[in-house]
């Protein structure tokens, strides 16, 4: 049997995309497609043979601290050469999901040269140059709330989610009511 190394990447932008901005009316009758609907998946394994299908998910567990995802495998295996190798028709899977990390800016604030004579005392400040960066990831509470808040405004997310998460962050603060 040939190994494959799958490129999950697509299917954690569209898994993640999916449980951050996705509502659904509780009273929709029938609900619109997801984007999880089906997501395509792509492999080479070392010979130089190709794997192309897609994987229809249909739910999420977790083993120990790792997310999994639970779906069916569709796809066709092309040796090196294009010929079709093998298919693949709704074979069950457990795809391991690996939360993004990373960092987004939050602030940027730059301090010219300040010059203070505060009653015979001389002060001098140099420019000084302030960022703050939130750093998102699994266990990073505080950078992944203010990551979602920044995206939001930065417009790649549903601003109808706002409210809820400025909330989050008063109360990780200790600022609620």
């Amino acid at each position: 049997m040939k190994r494959i190394f799958f490129s999950l990447s697509a299917l954690l932008v569209a898994v993640l995309t999916a449980l951050a901005f996705t509502v659904v009316p509780a009273s929709a009758e029938q609900a619109a497609p997801s984007p999880l609907d089906s997501v395509p998946v792509a492999g080479t394994a070392a010979d130089g043979s190709t794997f192309t299908g897609t994987v229809v998910p249909t739910t999420f567990t977790s083993q120990g601290r790792q997310l999994l995802l639970n779906g069916t495998l569709n796809g066709t295996m092309r040796d090196a050469s294009g010929a079709t190798t093998g298919t693949v028709a709704d074979a069950p899977v457990s795809l391991p999901i690996a939360l993004p990390t990373g960092t987004c800016p939050i602030l940027h604030l730059t301090l010219g040269p300040l010059d203070l004579n505060l009653l015979g005392l001389a002060v001098h400040l140099d420019r000084v140059v302030l960022d703050i960066t939130a750093i998102s990831g699994p266990g990073n509470l505080l950078g992944n709330l203010l990551c979602a808040i920044a995206g939001l405004l930065n417009g790649t997310g549903d601003l109808g989610a706002l409210p809820a998460l400025i909330a989050q962050l008063n109360a990780l603060l200790g600022l609620g009511r």
